[in-house]
């Protein structure tokens, strides 16, 4: 399995189309055999959904998300888990723990300045 996460350096970013990139794991039961950096190409809409989809990615954490790209990642059937902050190594070790759970909020609207506007 690949889990994707929205990164900005170590950490989990606040919205998953303004991170720097995205820190890509692929695992094998519980374990992290793989990690890998991919820059983020562009803010462009349904661009990230598909480039992730594309690479295998399964799973996608990030601090919020537009709605829009939410609804691109349900129609490949990947799971997308919103309200994550920390570290994405650590994100990513409670998702393989069962304790990571979607609460953030889905960003229904933008403030391009990096902020969200849920």
């Amino acid at each position: 399995m690949k889990i994707s996460v929205a990164s900005d350096g170590p950490m989990v970013a606040e919205h998953f189309g303004h991170c720097e990139g995205f820190t890509v794991y692929t695992v094998e039961g519980k374990n992290v055999e793989k990690k890998e950096f991919v820059q983020n190409p562009g803010h462009k809409p349904g661009l990230l959904p598909n480039l992730l989809h594309d690479t295998g990615v399964e799973v996608v954490i990030a601090g919020g998300m537009g709605q829009g790209a939410v609804d691109i990642f349900c129609s490949y059937d990947i799971r997308v888990i919103t309200g994550a902050d920390g570290k994405a190594d650590d994100a990513v070790a409670a998702y393989l723990q069962g304790k990571l759970q979607s609460s953030g909020p889905v960003c229904h609207e933008h403030a391009h300045e990096g902020e969200c506007g849920h």
